[in-house]
């Protein structure tokens, strides 16, 4: 997708390992106070404040696992590679401050191809006042590979787990779920159109929010500032990665308890609905198992509901119940089904 002919390339070996890293990060800033020496020295060097503790979350990106680079922009990818790992740290209800960035490139990648990466870390970086103070990069045999490690603290009070949801919990939702996993539909679809004819233009003018879902995701970072201003601590909270039903059975099983979900309280997009129909797909499945929407799934004591009822950010899903009654879905219908996680698994064989 970046191999045009007409464009400069040069290759890495030009700059050799330290030139790269040098160039990819001259217009890296330190903003944070607790970041006390970042890129430049054998190990970053991070301030931890009296009476937080610090979390540290790491992801790997694999091309042809997580990314196909024939509709993933390389900026896209980049800003995507943080919002993964951001997420993960506003699941423990903390504050992100730092990140560190490795990646293993492949020689069919020119200089060019790696700054737009950056340019989508450093973004990303700005947007979410997070600093970047180190890293590595290496050859690669087989694509691109991308690691994030995502650095964050929060007072040792506010940590939360997935481990503490009791009975009678709510169980409560950030966002609207199922629009990324329906954008890559959309995305594969319109490739396989692109392979059939090449002179086909894409068509996503009726799918623009899905498609901004799955390239330029965001991680909820107001969250844990908002329900700190509502005065709730959630008692479990989990990012949504892998679907719903499979960060439900997650939470279930950290805590030891049961739940039942309901089919009508899932929060959908219009545009979700829509498509839905369009493909011939049923929406709850897809908001179930779709993946990749980094809301965030959490649960709450039954007196804090009045204190998140007429938030339009959260949504009342279900509730916990004990361990021996198990995790069931709510449908429409009011029978009762067992959930299965049946979300995205990169171990899976093809």
């Amino acid at each position: 997708m970046f191999e045009n002919k007409d464009e400069s390339r040069t290759p890495i070996s030009d700059l050799g390992e330290f030139g790269l890293i040098d160039h990819l990060t001259k217009h890296v800033e330190i903003k944070r106070s607790s970041t006390i020496k970042g890129i430049g020295d054998d190990a970053a060097v991070i301030n931890s404040e009296e009476e937080r503790v610090m979390v540290v979350s790491t992801d790997l990106l694999v091309e042809g696992v997580h990314f196909d680079l024939s509709y993933m922009p390389l900026k896209h990818l980049g800003y995507k590679a943080v919002m993964v790992n951001l997420s993960d740290i506003y699941a423990m209800n903390a504050e992100a401050t730092q990140i560190t960035v490795s990646l293993a490139v492949s020689n069919r990648f020119p200089v060019e191809a790696l700054e737009e990466l950056y340019s989508g870390i450093l973004t990303a970086t700005k947007l979410y006042n997070v600093d970047l103070v180190g890293g590595d990069t290496t050859s690669s045999t087989s694509g691109l590979v991308i690691s994030i490690t995502a650095i964050g603290q929060v007072a040792s009070d506010e940590v939360v787990y997935r481990s503490g949801a009791g009975e009678n919990d709510l169980l409560v939702v950030t966002g609207d779920l199922g629009a990324a996993y329906l954008g890559l539909q959309v995305l594969e679809r319109e490739k396989q159109v692109f392979q059939a004819n090449p002179n086909a233009q894409p068509e996503l003018d009726n799918y623009t929010y899905l498609v901004e879902r799955q390239l330029k995701p965001e991680a909820r970072k107001d969250i844990p500032k908002l329900l700190r201003d509502l005065d709730v601590k959630p008692t479990s909270m989990i990012d949504i990665s892998d679907g719903l039903s499979s960060e439900i059975i997650h939470l279930c099983k950290n805590s030891e308890v049961g739940c039942n979900l309901y089919e009508d309280k899932i929060p959908l997009d219009p545009q979700v609905i829509s498509t839905c129909e369009e493909f011939d797909l049923d929406s709850t499945t897809i908001a179930l198992n779709g993946g990749e929407d980094y809301e965030l799934l959490f649960t709450i004591k039954t007196e804090d509901f009045p204190k998140i009822k007429a938030n339009p950010n959260l949504t009342v899903i279900g509730h916990i119940t004990g361990k021996k009654d198990g995790m069931h879905l709510i449908t429409r219908a009011d029978t009762k089904i067992p959930l299965i996680a049946r979300g995205w698994n990169a171990m899976e064989k093809e």
